[in-house]
């Protein structure tokens, strides 16, 4: 019951918040993008910061020393909403890959347009993909990492998607490093669902991938083989999602 109402309670606030939020965010519109992009992570600094206090979501991150100090192509596994918001304290600036579609939704659409995101049309494969090495490199010259979800769209506990190539081949382009991130938060914000669990996240950064003189194929063999390996692990290690929220959960 708890569960419901703190999951309930915690989408009404951040409603709340992001319609007045949006108006800070449009306003951020003249500044540089570096600039920008601090304005605008306030929101999901906030989101992150509220579900560790209202619906007891915490999180763990191991690895932090393979965070690259030059910006770098992050390849991460994605289960659920969590790691959008949570991913802005946890990583450098960066911008992300997205359908376009997205900068057309209000409120959110507008925060995304203004962080410099890689905006793709995904109906034309090849036209997306050299817009991906082209404004991807861009990125990487104005300082900003680059955040890919190489399987496109969040994976239920327990399956692994069809890894597409476009982040690996950013990399390889670039010179860039990949880093592959592995982390369990479906386990406690499933995809899809309005129930968040209380429990902790635990996300791991992996060695970074050398890119030269690697195809991106071997690129991403290398990442998806390491993500998946440690999901599994930390999947395991939790007991599945009912397991692990009785263990952790704080009580009332």
């Amino acid at each position: 019951m708890m569960v419901a109402v703190r999951s309930a309670l915690y989408l009404l606030i951040l409603l709340a918040v992001v319609i007045p939020y949006s108006g800070l965010v449009l306003a951020t519109a003249p500044l540089p993008r570096h600039a920008r992009w601090q304005v605008i992570a306030g929101w999901p600094r906030f989101a992150l910061w509220l579900a560790e206090r209202l619906l007891r979501i915490r999180y763990e991150v191991r690895g932090r020393e393979h965070i690259p100090a030059a910006p770098a192509v992050i390849l991460s596994k994605h289960q659920s909403a969590w790691e959008t918001i949570a991913y802005t304290s946890i990583f450098p600036p960066h911008v992300y890959v997205l359908k376009r579609e997205l900068l057309w939704l209000p409120f959110l659409g507008w925060g995304l347009a203004l962080m410099s995101p890689i905006a793709i049309n995904r109906a034309h494969g090849k036209q997306a993909m050299r817009r991906m090495i082209e404004v991807g490199g861009e990125r990487l010259r104005q300082g900003f990492s680059i955040m890919v979800y190489p399987e496109g769209t969040r994976t239920p506990v327990g399956r692994r998607g069809a890894y597409k190539l476009g982040g690996a081949v950013v990399a390889a382009q670039n010179g860039a490093l990949a880093v592959p991130v592995a982390h369990n938060a479906g386990l406690l914000w499933p995809r899809n669902s309005f129930l968040k669990h209380p429990g902790t996240v635990t996300v791991v950064i992996g060695e970074p991938i050398v890119t030269t003189g690697l195809a991106p194929e071997e690129v991403m063999r290398r990442a998806e083989e390491w993500i998946e390996s440690e999901v599994s692990k930390l999947t395991l290690a939790a007991g599945g999602r009912e397991a692990h929220a009785a263990r952790t959960a704080v009580p009332g």
